[in-house]
């Protein structure tokens, strides 16, 4: 009896030994788990929140200028972030769009790094120059602020591509050859939602809270302003620069200055309209947003966004560079080629949406001309 208890007692002890083991293996493994998990748990709510809208409207989007997608070999990009693959803006726009690559060619066949948070352009040339070092076919610096840093690093490494913007510079000047400039042409989406906020408000008072008053903010603000003007030249459209990319504090005093002064629809952009979405979302007031889907920050007041769909300047440069052309262009998403795109919600007015798609029809088949108007 006491032999067999003996036996009892010992397989126990063996058994709860293995789990102690299986505990400590599933902890090891965690840090790596966690690396990778965020990206994912990026992706799944954005595909569950929106499943059926954008799913819709993305692959009629792709294929309108491409037809079938190209074949591609194997390719390693590197990104260099100014924010966060989570900014619902700039930094995001390009990652989520690496990611329906990923999606629709295959993780072994499109490999993704990147460095967030890189504001710092001695830091991000460091980045840049590591990833070139660790043979990435394709290194993007996403910032107006990495040019000069490209320019001196890419002759160093001639069969890798570099590419940045938003710029229309490549490097020619410098003798630079595998570098890739970029630039939405941020006007025309600025443009179709000047006409439809043209059409929401009834305060006839609309306020644009923008970072700087150059790139692509720019011309969001010259599209946005000619849209809403081509409509009714007498809706007031206040405009405040924060100077700032990143400041969500300055984007909120900016928003809550506007809702104060009558306006009764907001748009803006760059990662700092976090701040400029909540006082939409606390006051009621819709917001019109650009570069990425914005409508996880206040799903009852963002009803339209320009998106930027990256996947048709990527597999530009994709299979440029696996062609043996590693840069000397300056790309440009527009809303012919799809790298512009029009998000709605349901909830909006029919004929709002029609008069916004008729102007967006008629960017694209050149009837509509954009005219910036000077500034006050």
């Amino acid at each position: 009896m006491k032999d067999r208890m003996w036996k009892m007692l010992l397989v126990l002890a063996l058994l709860a030994a293995l789990v102690a083991c299986g505990g400590n293996n599933g902890t090891v493994n965690e840090p790596d788990t966690e690396v990778e998990e965020p990206a994912n748990v990026v992706e799944e709510p954005v595909e569950e929140e929106t499943a059926e809208e954008p799913a819709a409207e993305e692959e009629p989007a792709a294929e309108e200028p491409t037809g079938e997608m190209p074949e591609i070999e194997p390719v390693r990009i590197a990104l260099v972030l100014a924010s966060t693959v989570t900014d619902l803006a700039w930094s995001q726009s390009i990652y989520d769009s690496i990611i329906n690559l990923q999606e629709m060619y295959g993780e072994d066949t499109v490999e993704l790094a990147y460095t967030e948070n890189m504001f710092n352009v001695t830091d991000a040339a460091s980045a840049i120059r590591d990833y070139a070092d660790s043979g990435y076919d394709i290194v993007i610096a996403h910032g107006a602020q990495y040019g000069t840093s490209l320019f001196e690093i890419a002759p160093d490494y001639p069969e890798t591509t570099f590419a940045w913007g938003t710029s229309t510079n490549t490097g020619e000047a410098e003798g630079v050859s595998n570098v890739f400039a970029y630039e939405p042409r941020a006007q025309e989406g600025g443009y179709v939602s000047g006409v439809l906020a043209a059409h929401l408000t009834e305060s006839r008072i609309i306020g644009v809270v923008g970072p700087v008053d150059a790139g692509d903010a720019k011309l969001h603000v010259d599209g946005f302003v000619a849209g809403v003007h081509a409509v009714d030249p007498e809706i007031q459209v206040n405009i405040s620069f924060t100077g700032s990319f990143g400041d969500t504090s300055l984007a909120a005093e900016a928003a809550n200055t506007h809702v104060s002064a009558g306006a009764d629809v907001l748009t803006g952009s760059s990662q700092q309209v976090v701040g400029a979405v909540n006082v939409a979302a606390e006051n009621g007031v819709p917001w019109l947003g650009i570069q990425s889907d914005q409508s996880p920050l206040g799903p009852d007041v963002v009803v339209a966004s320009v998106l930027y769909d990256w996947v048709p300047t990527l597999l530009d440069m994709i299979t440029s560079h696996q062609g043996g052309e590693y840069g000397g262009r300056v790309l440009q998403l527009t809303l012919a080629n799809a790298g512009q795109r029009m998000i709605y919600d349901e909830g909006l007015p029919e004929e709002a949406v029609a008069a916004a798609e008729e102007a967006r029809q008629g960017i694209i088949d050149g009837t509509v001309e954009i005219v910036a108007e000077p500034r006050n």
